[in-house]
């Protein structure tokens, strides 16, 4: 591939990022978004809160769009930096071990197919998941070496969320996930500004096992060369393909919206359970249960949905979770999801492929509750809570909020879904630290502790600043903090 197509054909960071935000918002736009920002960003760990007998620490700064963080058999945290493309600026997926001295050391980098969002360590390996927005998402095993194979290859990561992940189960199975191409199962002209339908005008969600449509289609004004005038489109299926009601759409694996499960050594994966729209954190709590954060739906496309809230879930084997029909439970054609001046979703469905479960908590509309961990040490306290660090609203880029949400590290109780703030920015106001003049957490994209669980890591993506030409991460500016008890 030349240059010239290349800088043409890679995903913009936006993309990632709208990903991450939790995308197109809903009342008001005095949201989190950040318009003006001025090198270097200043970090200062006192203008961070933390809970009476809790202390922050600045463990690594100058990271270039950081997204999780692994440990390996020495307790070593190690960084990945997602890569990405953004106008005529290029970075690369990279995996960096993080030295006592703050400093890092790169330890392995990636092709162009970001991005890098997740990471485990297993068996003398780190395990990270591709993204996959050009060849189709992996999970790739990488040795201390850096030597790079992939376990898993051709995923349906091509839309607008990605291979996330991955967990380690105490079997040495490997846990991911697959996020939807679409907001709410209908291609559309948000996924040509996206700019993968321009890429993949063919691609679309995929089912997990057949189901049975409703039959409805949407009417949109053409975005693709090949098509003119006015087009109509149904649920998984490629843009201006029309469905009936009764048509069975065929299930196959790999799959969109889906938790996957494979070998340490590779190979077909596994489903575990599906019907997530963005599943994007995987935890595992100490009782071995896995739990899993859903990014909710968004006012947008041929089909929005307002209002649903980010979802943490308890994820059994065989369930269906309900997308794209339902947001923690409830139905979206449910008045209270119907866009302001919009009709009310469509159910696409014609028969659900089981009853979606109750959710453990339902967390802020747009916070986007990305990774998390549960506390397993006494020492540290919270035993068996979980701890999901929210990246926080992209107001008014991506949409518009009452106020700004997430950009903080929340604390579930998962027996009675009750939620506390854990970590956030000081003073009565919230957002990121740039924007509100100090020196505290921007975009907390994950959260892991340490194996000895005595020390919480918290992941800060980084300054994002929203404009008129969207969202614009700036590089250099990522953080990686640690929460300890003292």
């Amino acid at each position: 591939m030349n240059m010239a197509k290349e800088k043409r054909y890679l995903l913009p960071l936006l993309l990632v990022v709208m990903t991450l935000g939790g995308c197109y918002g809903t009342q008001s736009s005095s949201g989190g978004g950040q318009t003006d920002f001025s090198a270097p960003r200043r970090v200062d760990a006192r203008d961070v809160a933390v809970p009476r007998g809790f202390q922050v620490d600045v463990v690594a700064t100058g990271l270039t769009f950081p997204t999780g963080v692994a440990f390996d058999q020495d307790g070593t945290a190690h960084v990945i930096e997602a890569g990405y493309s953004y106008g005529e600026m290029f970075t690369t997926a990279r995996l960096l071990r993080v030295n006592s001295d703050g400093t890092t050391t790169e330890v392995a980098r990636g092709a162009k197919n970001g991005p890098w969002t997740g990471a485990a360590y297993s068996g003398g390996h780190f395990i990270v998941a591709e993204g996959g927005q050009l060849e189709g998402g992996r999970i790739l095993r990488i040795a201390p070496d850096g030597r790079t194979e992939a376990l898993v290859e051709g995923l349906p990561s091509f839309g607008d969320h990605h291979t996330n992940g991955p967990v380690i189960a105490d079997d040495g199975q490997i846990y991911f996930s697959v996020g939807t191409a679409t907001n709410s199962g209908v291609v559309g002209k948000d996924n040509f500004d996206f700019g993968w339908l321009r890429r993949f005008p063919r691609f679309h969600d995929v089912p997990c096992q057949d189901v049975e449509l409703a039959g409805h289609s949407f009417e949109s004004t053409s975005v693709l060369p090949e098509q003119s005038g006015m087009v109509r489109t149904g649920a998984f299926v490629p843009y201006g393909v029309e469905t009936r009601a009764g048509q069975v759409v065929k299930g196959q694996v790999p799959c969109s919206g889906a938790v996957f499960r494979v070998g340490p050594g590779g190979g077909m994966p596994q489903v575990v359970a599906w019907g997530f729209r963005n599943p994007f954190g995987l935890a595992f709590a100490p009782d071995g249960q896995l739990y899993l954060t859903e990014n909710g739906y968004d006012d947008r496309g041929s089909r929005p949905v307002w209002g649903t809230g980010d979802v943490l879930w308890r994820v059994n084997a065989g369930g269906w979770y309900g997308w794209p029909d339902y947001t923690a439970g409830e139905l979206v054609s449910d008045k209270h999801y119907r866009p302001p001046g919009k009709e009310a979703p469509k159910k696409l469905l014609a028969k659900d492929p089981g009853k979606p479960p109750r959710p453990v908590a339902v967390l802020g509309v747009h916070a986007s509750a990305n990774g998390f961990d549960f506390s397993r040490s006494e020492h540290f306290g919270y035993l068996g809570q979980a701890f999901i660090a929210e990246f926080g609203d992209q107001a008014p880029t991506t949409g518009k909020v009452l106020h700004p949400v997430g950009f903080r590290v929340i604390r579930v109780d998962v027996t009675n879904g009750h939620i506390e703030q854990f970590v956030v920015n000081k003073g009565t106001a919230n957002g990121p630290a740039s924007k509100l003049g100090s020196a505290g957490l921007e975009r907390p994209v994950a959260a892991r502790f340490d194996p000895a669980g005595r020390g919480l890591y918290i992941v800060d993506f980084g300054v994002l600043l929203e404009g008129p030409d969207g969202a614009k991460p700036q590089p250099g500016t990522g953080v990686l903090w640690r929460v300890t008890k003292q």
